[in-house]
């Protein structure tokens, strides 16, 4: 997705023999996309790397998405004040909202993954709004902090090794493969000098020698279910791989906004994207500078999208009653903006501090029974000016 890269030992050419010290021929695994049309990634292991058996545990069926009709509104979502210990087993997730393209939830594990896992319905990129550790992987480590972005490929064997007991996510399974805006790379795939941030930004996998963790349960997210397989032996044995499919994680920190005379529109600040949707991120950064500028965002009708904004560190100004873990759902179909106040309090303003994460959606979204018990229920009548100081409580 980012470019192509190798670490460990390969040899001189993919479908060659690479052997071990004693002689004995190694295993190529090959991870593709779109069938054997698109980008891949070669992995050489010690072992067979396809001998996982069904385990005797039932396929565990996921939860429906809740399809019921619901009033337009807008919405407002409040972190909860505790780790999440919901099921479906053995991933402990809050799905806030769902369509077609991709799944927004919450995730507050408090322990290491016991097992591997690998989603075979999509990509997964995590915001990592608090904690710290590792994504350990078939293809290396993969180190992340507080303020990450961590991409793992469709069907990745991973799993997450916690450095504390806090941890604070919002993940993303986007049902299309998540890139990089086409307008950020020059004519031979590079990342230009203008993108906001740089090859450099993205830290890939480190592997290490082979290793054993003594785990042997591995589940699989497929078409609505989770089923789970043995392996026979450590999956970590991979000793060198090159291509262009492998995890990664990348600071909002490093990140190099766009900064406009007049206030610019969202798409400015676009990070990845995926078929019907588009990710941006909003971080610290000097304001509008024309003089008679009104630096907070305009009130406006996004007729083609619902926008989701996640809210991570910072002074929200635009929004009053939101504050870090906050999610807020626009839908299409009515318009949405600043509450009031904000949009004259903005004027004469330098910079913002804030931290967030936007979607635009190109597919309703449908919320669940879990954001449901979320909401705030006076968000939508604090847009009117005379409703008064809002407050979640």
């Amino acid at each position: 997705m980012l470019e192509r890269r190798e670490s460990g030992r390969l040899p001189e050419a993919p479908h060659t023999q690479l052997t071990a010290e004693n002689g004995r021929v190694l295993y190529e695994h090959c991870l593709t996309r779109q069938g054997f049309e698109g980008p891949y990634t070669i992995a050489y292991h010690q072992e067979r790397p396809h001998e996982a058996q069904p385990s005797s545990h039932a396929p565990v069926e996921l939860p429906p998405a809740d399809r019921k009709p619901e009033r337009l509104l807008r919405r407002h979502y409040i972190t909860p004040s505790s780790p999440l210990t919901l099921e479906p087993f053995p991933r402990h997730r809050g799905r806030v909202l769902e369509n077609a393209d991709v799944a927004i939830s919450l995730a507050m594990p408090t322990r290491s993954d016991p097992f591997y896992f690998a989603n075979a319905d999509g990509d997964e990129l995590y915001y990592v709004h608090a904690g710290s550790g590792t994504l350990r992987t078939q293809l290396g480590d993969v180190r992340y902090r507080a303020g990450d972005y961590v991409y793992v490929p469709r069907s990745l064997l991973h799993r997450f090794v916690l450095d504390e007991p806090l941890q604070h996510w919002l993940v993303l399974e986007l049902r299309q493969p998540l890139g990089l805006p086409e307008g950020y790379r020059n004519r031979v795939g590079q990342l230009r000098m203008d993108a906001p941030y740089g090859h450099r930004d993205f830290r890939g996998p480190v592997l290490e020698a082979p290793r054993d963790e003594n785990l042997r349960d591995f589940w699989v997210k497929t078409d609505g279910t989770l089923q789970k397989f043995e392996l026979p032996r450590s999956p970590l044995d991979v000793v060198g791989w090159d291509g262009t499919l492998y995890p990664f994680a990348l600071s909002v920190d490093a990140l190099r906004p766009k900064v406009g005379k007049v206030h610019l529109p969202p798409p400015a600040h676009a990070t990845f994207e995926a078929p019907g949707v588009l990710i941006c991120t909003f971080v610290p950064r000097p304001l509008d500078f024309h003089e008679r500028a009104v630096p907070c965002p305009y009130p406006h009708s996004s007729v083609d999208v619902d926008e989701v904004i996640f809210y991570s560190r910072g002074n929200f100004t635009s929004r009053r009653g939101v504050g870090p873990g906050s999610i807020s759902h626009h839908p299409r179909g009515i318009p949405h903006g600043p509450h009031p106040g904000a949009y004259e309090g903005s004027i004469g303003a330098k910079q913002t501090d804030e931290v967030a994460v936007m979607l635009d959606c190109a597919l309703p979204l449908t919320r669940s029974a879990f954001a449901e018990s979320l909401e705030d229920p006076r968000y939508h009548g604090s847009f009117v000016a005379s409703a008064g100081s809002h407050s979640t409580g």
